[in-house]
This record gives structure tokens, sequence and C-alpha cells, in this order.
């Protein structure tokens, strides 16, 4: 016999204080400040952050960083066909950028790794197609000039941090150099040559993702030694970014397409999935934080031109809410 409970439902608990470890689709009503309560999956979004002082591309960031403590320098403020290579350096604070000590070098297609306050750029170029072997290290106030990379380049990949850092790439080769905090040294190389890569990880398990020519979906990891064959990107494409561990990586934006992508997919350490797109299609932008919470500044989109814009990445998580009846 079928039950009033079994059509009509379970009970709704009236409680004081919310449960402890509450349950996915777990309803509760809290009587203390009378609502009905329950326990969802909130999905993953992009949202709007504060705008870049200097609309650029080519930019570089510290990837290090976290979403409320970001660092980002150099980049192009020229426009199509003729490049103008910066050398300003902005710190984000989760909500606005501020303007710091600029660049010793104006440069573009540069990488960055560390943090907010130990910031390492190096790479780059201006005027392209000149390469640079540039190494600044940033001490959250100002940039100073260190050792040269061994190999001059220019829209590579870079990821670590400022005395654990790795370049990743470059037009047309596949080389790699590993810094410790004075010297560069090389690495293992590429299976798959290409430049416009995205990067994440470590020093000693580091990601390299996308590229070109053409655009590839080819993921590699690096275990501080040699680079072995990963999970394809959903999507292939160049001039991409990304952040976080080697097993829990964000890649986002990039091309082709003249308005660039909006897609955003997540690594496991073995596989991409997509996840919630940018609000705003770009390529050649800087990203940085977490797979959790990244951040995307600055760009190319057309035909808008440089991007000052920012957008701030949550990833799905569960919580509590208010629940509202129609």
């Amino acid at each position: 016999m079928t039950t009033f409970k079994e059509i009509r439902g379970q009970l709704i608990r009236s409680v004081s204080s919310d449960p402890a470890n509450p349950q996915i689709g777990e309803i509760w009503y809290n009587n203390t400040i009378g609502v009905l309560k329950g326990y969802t999956t909130i999905a993953a979004a992009w949202a709007s952050g504060g705008n870049l002082n200097t609309a650029r591309e080519r930019l570089a960031a510290a990837n290090a960083s976290t979403q409320d403590a970001g660092l980002v320098f150099g980049g192009n403020v020229g426009t199509p066909p003729a490049p103008t290579g910066s050398d300003t350096s902005e710190s984000y604070n989760g909500t606005s950028w501020s303007e710091g000590n600029n660049l010793n070098n104006a440069r573009l297609a540069l990488s960055g790794a560390g943090t907010q306050t130990a910031g390492l750029a190096f790479g780059g170029g201006y005027p392209l197609p000149t390469l640079g072997n540039l190494t600044e290290e940033y001490n959250g106030t100002s940039w100073t000039a260190v050792n040269n990379m061994g190999t001059a380049r220019a829209g590579f990949g870079g990821t670590g941090i400022q005395t654990a850092a790795l370049a990743i790439g470059n037009y047309p080769a596949g080389t790699t150099e590993e810094y410790d905090g004075t010297n560069w040294t090389a690495g293992g190389s590429l299976g798959t040559a290409r430049y416009g890569l995205g990067a994440a990880g470590t020093l000693t398990a580091g990601l390299a993702f996308g590229g070109a020519l053409p655009p590839k979906n080819a993921t590699e990891e690096y275990d501080g030694s040699a680079w072995t064959a990963g999970g394809n990107l959903n999507t292939a494409r160049l001039g991409l970014t990304g952040c976080g561990l080697q097993t829990a990586a964000l890649g986002f934006g990039g091309a082709p397409g003249p308005s660039g992508q909006v897609s955003t997919e997540k690594y496991d350490g073995t596989s991409w999935t997509t996840t919630s797109n940018l609000a705003q299609a770009r390529f050649y932008l800087a990203g940085f934080g977490t797979q959790a919470s990244g951040v995307a500044a600055g760009g190319y989109s057309s035909p808008i031109g440089n991007l000052n814009n920012t957008e701030e990445f949550t990833d799905e998580f569960n919580a509590a809410q208010t629940l509202t009846t129609s």
C-alpha cells in the first residue's frame, strides 16, 4: 500500500540553525531566521572584475598569483600591424588594478611566473620579430635585471615561481629552459614543437597545452626532466593562457577566429572537460590563479582591439541557499 509520505515526499525539518554537514538536495526550515533553505551545487561561472589601466595584448602574468593578489606586465599597446611594446606593470587586489614601477625593458610576447611580490618576467621582444632573452625579477616594488635566458624567445609558455620557473616552447622549436633563481639551464624538449601555448604547474610538475602552427590541442606534462603526452584539449587553439597545477589546471581563451575564443577547460591530470565560457572572447591574454579561482586579463578581440577588461572564474561549489517559492 502506498503511504502518505511516499505520495507527498519527505517531511522538511524545522531547525534552529543550519545543519553542520548537509547533503546535496537536503532541504530544511531555519526557524531562527524564518527561511527555507537547501544545499545545492552552484555552477561554475566567470564574473566581471576591475579594468586594467592600460589595454593591451601579448602581456604576461605572474601566474602563481592569487585571484586577489595578481600581477601583469609588458604587452602590446599598439594597433596591428604596428605593435608597440609596453613596460607597464599593474597589481590586482581582487577589485581594481593599480600601476606599479615599470619593467626596465618594454616588450611584448613575453612570459611570466611567480607572485605579486616575487614575480619573474622573461623573454619577449620589441619590435617583433626581435626575440629577447632578458629576465627581470620583481620584489613587490621594483624590477631588477638578472641573468638572461640561454635562448631568445617570444610567444612561449611560462610557469612556476621566481626561484623555480620554466620557459616552454618557441617558434619553431620545442626547447625548454629551467630557472633556479640565478641561472637558466636547458630542460627537456617538448614532443610537439609549438609557440603561442598555454602553461600551468611548477618546475617539476609542469603542463603545456595548445599552441601553433596550425592550432593544436596537444597537452604535455613535465616531470622536471622530460615531457610526456597528456590528454588533448577539446578545442585546438593558440594564444590561450592558463593557471593552476599539473593535476588541476584551467585553460581559457585563444584563437583561431578574429574575435578569439570563449572556451574554458579544466584538466584533472588525465583529461580536459569544458566548463563555463568567458564572457569576452579573446586571445593573447594573461592568466593567473588556480583552477578554482582563475583570472583572465587583457588580450585582443576584433573589432574591439586591445582589451582592458578582467574576468574572474569561480569553479562550481556546494553551498546552502535560501529557497523561494512561487
